[in-house]
């Protein structure tokens, strides 16, 4: 069946799908409201962040590494956790 194909795809049935990602926008919505950003400035700083890549060369390799690793101590150990909770799960 093709919702099977959907639902798959997904991850789960797409009304459950639509209902988690509506409450995740409106909880990140209000946590960006609080620290006084909107859609339109947080596009602004990655353009700029992108502007300044390209301006800056190939001394902007060594800053995207640096961010790439700054960001990989963060979202690596919470996705292998999260790996390692779901396959106790099952």
């Amino acid at each position: 069946m093709a919702g099977d194909g959907l639902t798959r795809f997904l991850g789960d049935t797409p009304l459950r799908v639509i209902l988690r990602l509506t409450f995740l926008s409106l909880v990140v919505g209000v946590i960006l409201s609080a620290l006084d950003l909107d859609p339109l400035g947080v596009i602004d700083l990655v353009l700029s962040f992108i502007e300044r890549l390209w301006n800056m060369g190939f001394n902007a390799v060594e800053q995207v590494g640096q961010y790439l690793v700054l960001g990989a101590v963060i979202v690596v150990p919470i996705w292998l956790i999260s790996r390692i909770l779901s396959a106790r799960g099952r």
